[in-house]
């Protein structure tokens, strides 16, 4: 049975009642279908379209301009943090803050304003928690790439109700070390492959990251060793071990740019990328951000980690994260939001679209 979400009502309550759909991702046809079923009752005024398990509303007024405000629907799994729990002022439970809050929010307002300042695009979709390839915007920009076009994207991901800007870049390598194998007991007819990445270690260890101001927002990279796999049995000299790292990188790096790095970091040694996404540059001078920044106040703050901004960059977008919630909290067992933010962020949007 389809839930009944109340769109243009509280959007605490409204908050409550996703949370309590369970929407692991690839689980995510309950409440697509709730959230498409509430907006072709309760927001007549926009286009609705469904791709998959992802959800699309969008006004044509015909404005000068459009925002895209996008938001995931899924959640990772459940961790003993359902059904929904309440103390004064704050929500519990899994996909408060990451992100059904910040769902929450974009539906409230795609009931509320019939008539925005901004066309509006509403991108609701599936799979942001799992691998890249599953997440739904990738087949919406396959499928739908015109429900993607527009002057600035706001993606609704946790930033504790204060504009977060642009993200940064991730890539994972492998760096290998080869020997041969040995009796441990005859160890000097051998070359250690795990002892060969001591010096690769070392370096981890020393290594000191950027920090880069871009438009007033502060991005500290980071270089941490994630893995290391290698040995072959209790009594033999291993002849291969693998290192695994992880980069972060500020935005003003493109993902060529920070493989060179790592390969100056690990020069002499055996170096595989294995995943790599660009980060988003900031954006905050493009009319519609600046516009955005003045209606939160306050001061914007760097993205540090990664979101689905990038693919809005990639496309050509300003993007921007803006939703209730710490994202500190994201895929833990004590998430929770405080219903003031919800509050904030749908006061901010209504001025800034309204």
């Amino acid at each position: 049975m389809t839930v009944n979400l109340d769109l243009a009502g509280d959007p605490i309550e409204l908050t409550a009642t996703l949370v309590d759909i369970p929407s692991v991702s690839g689980d995510e046809a309950e409440i697509a279908s709730a959230v498409e079923n509430a907006l072709h009752a309760q927001a007549s005024h926009l286009e609705v379209a469904r791709s998959g398990n992802a959800v699309l509303a969008r006004s044509t007024l015909g404005r000068p301009s459009r925002v895209i405000m996008a938001g995931h629907l899924d959640t990772v799994p459940v961790n003993d943090n359902l059904p929904l729990g309440r103390t004064e002022g704050v929500l519990h439970g899994l996909g408060t803050v990451d992100m059904k809050s910040g769902d929450a929010v974009m539906l409230h307002l795609a009931a509320t304003l019939p008539a925005p300042r901004h066309d509006v695009t509403f991108v609701f979709y599936d799979c942001e928690e799992v691998e890249a390839s599953r997440n739904g915007l990738g087949r919406i920009e396959r499928e739908l790439p015109e429900w993607l076009r527009g002057d600035l994207a706001i993606v609704c991901e946790p930033s504790n109700a204060v504009v977060e800007a642009g993200c940064q870049g991730t890539m994972r390598i492998e760096v290998r070390t080869t020997g041969r194998r040995a009796h441990t007991a005859r160890a000097w007819m051998g070359e250690n492959a795990i002892h060969a990445l001591g010096d690769a270690l070392s370096v981890l260890a020393g290594y000191e990251p950027r920090t880069v101001d871009i438009d007033g927002c502060q991005y500290r990279e980071g270089l941490q060793a994630v893995r290391i796999a290698g040995g072959v049995s209790g009594n033999v000299v291993p002849d291969e071990a693998v290192l695994t790292v992880n980069h972060r990188f500020a935005p003003d790096r493109s993902p060529s740019d920070a493989e060179a790095h790592l390969r100056e970091v690990f020069e002499g040694y055996d170096v595989t990328v294995t995943d790599s996404a660009a980060g988003a540059l900031p954006g905050l001078t493009a009319p519609a951000a600046a516009e955005l920044v003045t209606a939160a106040g306050g001061t914007p703050v760097a993205k540090l980690g990664w979101t689905d901004v990038a693919r809005f960059a990639a496309l050509g977008l300003p993007a921007v994260n803006f939703g209730p919630g710490d994202p500190t909290l994201c895929h833990t067992q004590e998430e929770n939001v405080p219903t003031a933010d919800i509050a904030r962020c749908v006061a901010v949007l209504t001025n800034f679209l309204g």
